[in-house]
C-alpha cells in the first residue's frame, strides 16, 4: 500500500500556509519539552458562515514523549493539522488529527452557533515559531485557520514541568529505545477512588486485546501503555437516553449527535491535564459502564465502555480510529449518514474509498491478490468501498483487521518509530 503524500495536499486544499520542506534535527530546532497548545472551534452547523479557531493558552510540559522522526511529513491528512514553522519559512514540525467539530458541522441534527475545545502537544521550540492549526471540511477543503507567533521565553506560557502527574503505573513497557517509542495513556472515567484496582485490571485487558491482533502483536516492543488513576467522585458515566448525568473527570456521555452508542466528551483540555508529566501522546480513556458504546477520533483520543461484553472488540475498534486514522466499514441501509463521504471526493482515510483515486489507495494489492475491493463502507451502501469481506473496522465478530487496514497500521507505526 502506498504512502500517503499529505504534505502537497494541505496546500492544494486551500489552507493559507507555506509548507517549505525543512531539514532540521530535533535537538537543532526543539528542547525535551512539550508545549502545549488549547483553542476553540467554533461555528453554525449547516451555516454558510465560515468556521473559526481562537487560541486560548499556552503551557509548557516535562519532557517531550512524541516522535523525534519525520517531523515535517505529516503521513496521514485528518480533518485538521497544526504547523510549526520557523520565522524563515522552514517547516520544523506538523501532525494531523481530526476532531468531533468536525464531525459535528456535517451533522444534519443541530442548528446554531458551537464551540469545541482542542488541544494539540508539540514539541517545544528553541526559537520563536509560528504555529498555524487548519481545519478540514468533509471535502477535503480548508474552511478555517489559525496563525499564532510564539516565543518560548514568554513569560505567559504556563510552566507546568514541576508538576507532579496523577498516580498512574506502567501497563506495559516495550522492549524499544524509550525516545522513540509510542506511549498510550489509559485514563479512568467514572471510577471512585476505591475502583482502581478494577481499572488497571481493564486496563490490562485493552492491551491485551490490541495485542491480540496485527500488527500490534508483532510490533508490540514499540509501545508503551501507561494507566492513569484520574478517579472521581461517583461511579459510571452519562447516559442521557436513561436520563442519567453522572459527575465524572471528563464529563463523557452517550448519544452524542442523538446517536444512543456514541461515547465521547468535548472537554478535550481536561483529557490533557490527565497527562501532565507522562510521555504519553496518544489517549484512550475507559469509562465504567456496562451500556454498549465507545468512540474513537483520530490522533485525539479512543474512548470506550469498559464493563461490556464486546470491550475487547471494542476498544480495538475504536483505537483503529484513533491511533491510525481508519474509517468505519460498516454501512446504513438507509444511508443516515450518506454527508459524511461525498462520493466525487477521495476520502483521505486509508482503508475506504470513492475510487476517485483509488491508485493511491489499495490498488497494488489488489493486483497481488492480497485484497479486493467490495461496494458499501463508510456508511454507504452505494459509491464507498471496502477492502475485505470483514475486518475488526467493520463487525465485532471479525477476528482480525484486514490487509488493508494492517499495512495501514504498520505503516503508521514505522512513521512513529523510524525515518521515512
Amino acid at each position: 500500500m502506498k504512502i500517503s503524500k499529505v504534505a502537497p495536499l494541505i496546500v492544494a486544499m486551500g489552507c493559507s500556509i507555506n509548507m517549505q520542506a525543512g531539514d532540521t534535527s530535533f535537538a537543532s530546532a526543539f528542547a525535551d519539552s512539550t508545549l502545549r497548545v488549547d483553542f476553540v472551534f467554533t461555528g453554525s452547523c449547516g451555516s454558510a458562515a465560515a468556521p473559526g479557531i481562537s487560541f486560548t493558552s499556552l503551557s509548557k510540559y516535562k519532557g517531550w514523549g512524541g516522535r523525534k522522526v519525520n517531523l515535517d511529513k505529516p503521513l496521514r491528512e485528518g480533518a485538521a493539522d497544526v504547523i510549526l514553522t520557523s520565522m524563515s519559512g522552514d517547516t520544523l514540525y506538523s501532525n494531523s488529527f481530526s476532531t468531533l467539530f468536525q464531525e459535528w458541522l456535517v451533522s444534519e441534527d443541530y442548528s446554531g452557533p458551537r464551540a469545541m475545545e482542542g488541544t494539540v502537544l508539540v514539541p517545544f521550540p528553541r526559537d520563536s515559531v509560528d504555529i498555524t492549526v487548519n481545519l478540514r471540511d468533509n471535502r477535503r477543503v480548508c474552511v478555517a485557520n489559525a496563525r499564532l507567533r510564539v516565543d518560548p521565553a514568554d513569560i505567559l506560557i504556563a510552566d507546568y514541568t514541576a508538576r507532579k502527574p496523577m498516580p498512574h503505573s506502567y501497563v506495559y513497557r516495550g522492549d524499544y529505545p524509550d525516545s522513540a517509542k509510542i506511549t498510550v495513556a489509559i485514563l479512568a472515567e467514572g471510577y471512585t477512588a476505591a475502583e482502581m484496582p478494577k481499572f488497571n485490571q481493564r486496563a490490562r485487558e485493552a492491551v491485551d486485546a490490541i495485542f491480540d491482533h496485527e500488527p500490534f502483536a508483532s510490533m508490540s516492543e514499540r509501545f508503551d501503555f501507561i494507566a492513569v488513576e484520574s478517579a472521581g467522585r461517583e461511579s459510571g458515566v452519562s447516559i442521557p437516553a436513561q436520563g442519567r448525568w453522572a459527575e465524572t473527570p471528563f464529563g463523557s456521555h452517550f448519544s452524542t449527535f442523538y446517536s444512543d452508542r456514541y461515547l465521547t466528551t468535548s472537554n478535550v483540555h481536561d483529557l490533557y491535564d490527565a497527562i501532565i508529566s507522562t510521555p504519553a501522546r496518544h489517549i484512550i480513556v475507559l469509562a465504567n459502564t456496562e451500556e454498549y458504546g465507545g468512540g474513537g477520533i483520530f490522533n485525539f483520543y479512543t474512548l470506550t465502555a469498559a464493563d461490556n461484553e464486546l470491550f475487547r472488540e471494542v476498544v480495538v475498534h475504536e483505537f483503529g480510529h484513533s491511533f491510525a486514522g481508519l474509517a468505519d466499514e460498516y454501512y446504513y441501509e438507509n444511508d443516515i449518514m450518506e454527508g459524511t463521504y461525498p462520493l466525487d471526493v477521495e476520502p483521505w482515510e486509508p482503508n475506504i474509498t470513492t475510487r476517485v483515486d483509488f491508485g493511491s489507495k489499495w490498488q497494488d494489492l489488489v493486483d497481488e491478490g492480497k485484497a479486493t475491493l467490495i461496494e458499501g463502507a463508510g456508511y454507504r451502501t452505494k459509491g464507498v468501498w471496502r477492502g475485505s469481506p470483514d475486518c475488526r473496522m467493520r463487525t465485532n465478530t471479525a477476528p482480525h483487521f484486514c490487509k488493508v487496514c494492517q499495512d495501514a497500521i504498520r505503516e503508521i507505526i514505522l512513521y512513529y518509530t523510524e525515518p521515512i
